[in-house]
């Protein structure tokens, strides 16, 4: 039975009691040292050293004594004298330590306390400290800088015992200005909850030292009248001055302090939920529920009315009980419910253990609030034993958490926006939050879920099957995830963990939210699939090398800026037996073609399946599984893409696959592919660089650029297609980039490719017996290709290079007020030296000499119906569209026969051609490529020639 003492009224109008006073003080000092010695008992024997030593360690500014700095650090809290007690600790701690009479001096430290949990149900030996520190108002800059890093230098001391120490320092007269300059509670929420976090200080916080708070003095119902009974407190001589500190009054929380109060509140719940929980309630509370009193002024009103028992005056019991009476008054038993899981799961103790640690009274305390909420044993049983909570139990739990953080983040979004500039939170932090919420639980495709945001210590599994589905009589490739099946048959009988589409997504899955480790014994039921034991133990060896776990939350500084990819972990042919059939006879395929994508005689590529898993800046991981069409391709692009958002920054790509069927070739293959694509479009830290990029893999080539940020790719099932596509016009110079492994048939393309510059127009030739070779390469790249009888050099470049140099004239006499005027002609024979290809410089004088023969020219003409056709010029004969019609191409080849005399077969050259600007409807071309006349002039030619005998 509580036995309460006399109420203590102050009168302000009717006249004050000195001595009234001093019992009202005294009565809150009873309470603070009742928290004082229950926030002692909660430490180890090493850590009680921390409080015992602190108020000293600032008092006394002496080298013996833990945070010395040097002689000129501030010291000195107002009316502060040691007990013995605590010298005798300091002379333990060091045995040098003595006392020196410093004299008479002015304090240079008002006050120090401890606030938040210290002392009360919801304290530990893991929790965190928080102290502060006050300073006179008039301290230099120097000197202040001088004890924060004092109090750097005492957290560090106090971490060596097991204490996480956060010491604040600033002035009452900053706080009261809400100019403080220290983040009190941790990341910048001190300006964002001014009046909330001075709520929580007067109703948990425990004196040290130092001046007493001024507050105490004031009725609750008086608050709102605080500055004039301060006034008459120290004008009428009621109390001393210097024996007081004043943070100044709480009469009520403004609506702009609730956002950015929550915010902060909810940010740290994503990692700690159930203090969080609890606080992010209470401002919910305070927000809607205006009509009741704020805590701070209950905990106040409750000592006045000679309440001093710690039992009844606990910040949390008072949390608690507030909340259940708001939220019984609407309704919401749910979420009441979860404020006493919460609760029971902050205080982290488990009342059916026999000889659990923990102080009494806490146990005491914390029994007498279960049985006010009738917990049977089996609630209490469930909720103690959250170490044995497997993954399905932990998944429904989160799922009632992220419901809760969702809905708060929500209303503290829409109350900011309904304050627009007022409310105490910047739209910056309000997004810092929701990025952070959306990156620990917005579920979205490919994303691994992590179920234990902090909710049990650990979900780890003795034993872990892995059945495929085709185990069960079922379709398709999914697997399924058992625990404890001795006999696979079990299976039926047995509830599934969890299912997913491949191995792989099962597999990151267990491994991230720490179901599997390297002690689970694995079992497998393949099925029609390859998988085994040891690549499940490969991949999981794999997994802890990229992604070691626990990982730690994403940075602020990262959630600040867009998401990006960190480092990406390619998975290759997980379960999958890239060359099955062949295997299933027992077959190798030998080949001097060892590249994994066009492997052996057949070409084949042996990248069957890709799982891509990926670790972003805010620390999301997700997975893409490839399993159909051009899974590396896909896979590829999908990285490119990334990448292209920010390639200052390429992400890490590591690869992995199965040894069976040449692995560790496969893998090492694919991160050479993704190294060197990444290296050409993103060299320098910069791109993503103009070019084209071929891939040869299976039968088949690949043409990759960008349009601005977006890779595409283009599939061609020919060499035929391959050449049709480099000589598609484009609007920049692109160079041609073969990879290292593609157009290992066409060395000499290769080497063209390789040789080619801007600025130009490029003829390469070659010339082998009586065939010879051409390549052009125009001034946007566009490579054109020809194979033609010859049987001399002239013979073969002579009608080229006439036609090219008439472009060439016509160009530069249409430019001739271009300060950039067109290229000139270059021309290059290949010749091999040492074993491979190269480009030497051939300057071709063949034209320096009219040349005699047939001048054959043509004009294009845009149709109405949008077809091109063409005037054709033999001579000075004009064969037109206008008049021939279709019949044109063979009214030119019967007046080319009629011109030989000699009756010989020889191809006809066009020497000149000119196109129309609107090539493409949609467009006005205003410089026809040199590529796209060549194109034209092949067909023109080839049409010709078919009807010339």
């Amino acid at each position: 039975m509580t036995v309460l003492a006399p109420p203590i009224v102050l009168d302000f109008e009717d006249g004050i009691d000195r001595k009234t006073l001093r019992r009202l003080r005294d009565r809150f000092l009873l309470v603070n040292r009742q928290r004082w010695e229950r926030a002692c008992s909660a430490l180890t024997y090493r850590q009680q050293v921390v409080l015992e030593l602190l108020p000293l360690a600032f008092h006394l500014n002496h080298p013996a004594l833990p945070g010395y700095l040097d002689g000129s650090c501030p010291q000195g809290l107002a009316g502060y004298t040691p007990g013995n007690d605590v010298l005798n600790s300091a002379r333990r701690f060091a045995r040098s330590f003595s006392v020196r009479d410093q004299g008479l001096r002015k304090a240079d430290l008002d006050s120090l306390f401890l606030m938040g949990s210290p002392g009360t149900l919801g304290h530990s030996v893991a929790s965190d400290l928080d102290a502060w520190l006050c300073h006179r108002d008039d301290l230099s800059e120097q000197g202040i800088r001088s004890l924060e890093r004092k109090a750097e230098k005492l957290s560090q001391w106090a971490a060596t015992l097991g204490v996480e120490l956060h010491v604040f320092v600033f002035s009452a007269a900053d706080w009261r200005a809400g100019r403080q300059r220290a983040e009190v509670t941790g990341e910048n929420c001190g300006s964002a909850q001014h009046f909330l976090l001075l709520d929580e200080f007067y109703r948990t916080s425990i004196h040290l030292a130092g001046r007493y708070p001024l507050w105490w003095l004031i009725p609750s119902e008086a608050e709102a009248d605080y500055g004039e009974c301060r006034r008459r407190l120290l004008e009428c001589r009621f109390i001393k001055a210097s024996e007081y500190i004043d943070f100044g009054a709480v009469p009520s929380i403004p609506d702009e302090e609730f956002p950015g109060a929550g915010i902060w509140q909810l940010y740290k719940g994503i990692d700690a939920p159930w203090k969080a929980i609890l606080k992010l309630f209470l401002i919910e509370c305070y927000a809607t529920d205006t009509a009741q009193p704020l805590l701070s002024a209950s905990f106040k009103q409750a000592v006045y009315q000679g309440q001093t028992s710690a039992d009844v005056l606990d910040p949390y019991v008072m949390l608690y009980q507030r909340l259940e009476q708001w939220l019984l008054t609407n309704g919401a038993p749910e979420r009441l419910d979860l404020v006493r899981r919460s609760l029971y799961l902050k205080a982290g103790l488990p009342l059916t253990r026999a000889g659990m640690a923990g102080d009494q009274w806490r146990i005491d305390l914390l029994r007498q609030l279960v049985q006010q909420w009738e917990w049977g044993e089996d609630r209490l049983s469930a909720l103690d034993d959250r170490q044995r909570w497997r993954a399905e139990e932990v998944t429904g739990l989160r799922r009632n958490i992220v419901a809760e953080l969702t809905h708060s983040y929500r209303l503290l979004s829409r109350m900011a926006r309904e304050q627009h500039t007022q409310a105490a939170i910047s739209a910056n932090d309000i997004n810092l939050l929701g990025r952070k919420l959306y990156a620990a639980f917005q579920r979205k495709a490919g994303k691994i879920e992590l179920v234990n945001p902090g909710l049990v210590p650990s979900l780890a599994e003795e034993n872990l099957s892995f059945h495929h589905q085709s185990e069960q009589g079922g379709e398709g490739d999914g697997w399924l995830l058992y625990r404890d099946l001795e006999d696979p048959s079990d299976a039926f009988w047995q509830p599934v963990i969890r299912r997913a589409g491949n191995l792989a997504e099962l597999l990151v899955w267990c491994y991230c939210n720490g179901l599997l480790h390297r002690s689970t014994r694995l079992n497998v039921r393949a099925g029609k699939s390859v998988a085994s034991v040891a690549e499940l133990k490969d991949i999981v060896e794999v997994l802890s090398g990229f992604l070691p776990m626990p990982m730690s939350p994403a940075p602020r500084e990262a959630l600040s800026r867009g998401v990006r990819p960190l480092k990406n972990l390619l998975l290759i042919n997980v379960a999958v037996d890239p060359q099955a059939h062949l295997t299933e006879r027992g077959l190798h395929k030998l080949s001097a073609r060892s590249d994994s994508l066009g492997f052996s005689g057949g070409r084949d590529n042996l990248v069957l399946t890709i799982d891509q898993i990926t670790l972003n800046s805010w620390h999301e991981i997700s997975l893409q599984h490839y399993a159909a069409g051009d899974t590396l391709i896909q896979c590829l692009k999908n990285v490119l893409a990334q990448v292209a958002m920010n390639p200052a920054e390429l992400p890490e790509i590591r690869v992995a696959a199965p040894s069976r069927g040449h692995g560790s070739a496969i893998a090492r293959r694919v991160r050479e592919l993704f190294g060197d694509v990444l290296r050409q479009f993103f060299a320098g830290g910069t791109g993503p660089h103009p070019l084209r990029y071929i891939i040869e893999m299976d039968h088949r080539y690949f043409l990759l650029q960008f349009s601005g940020r977006e890779p595409g790719f283009v599939a061609l099932d020919s060499r035929e297609a391959l050449l049709a596509a480099l000589l598609q016009p484009q609007d920049e110079y692109l160079p041609i980039v073969p990879d290292r492994h593609a157009l290992r048939d066409e060395p000499v393309l290769k080497a063209v490719c390789a040789a080619s510059e801007a600025g130009n127009i490029q003829v390469f030739w070659l010339l082998q017996g009586d065939r010879g070779q051409l390549w052009v390469v125009d001034e946007h790249g566009s490579l054109w290709a020809r194979s033609v009888r010859a049987g001399h050099r002239n013979h073969l470049l002579g009608p080229l290079m006439r036609f090219l140099e008439n472009l060439v004239e016509r160009r530069l006499l249409r430019q001739a007020d271009n300060l950039d005027p067109a290229g000139g002609i270059r021309c290059y024979e290949m010749v091999r030296r040492d074993a491979r290809w190269i480009a030497e410089l051939r300057p071709y004088q063949g034209t320096a000499v009219p040349l005699s023969g047939l001048e054959v020219q043509a004009g294009g003409v845009q149709q109405g119906d949008s077809t091109l056709r063409f005037d054709i010029y033999c001579n000075d004969q004009e064969f037109s569209v206008q008049e021939y019609g279709d019949r044109l191409i063979l009214a030119v080849a019967h007046y080319i026969r009629s011109l030989r005399q000699s009756g010989e077969s020889y191809p006809v050259y066009l020497t000149d051609l000119h196109l129309p600007h609107d090539l493409d409807p949609q467009l006005y071309q205003r410089d026809i490529q040199t590529g796209q006349s060549l194109y034209y002039r092949t067909r023109l030619e080839d049409a010709l020639n078919r009807y010339l005998p």
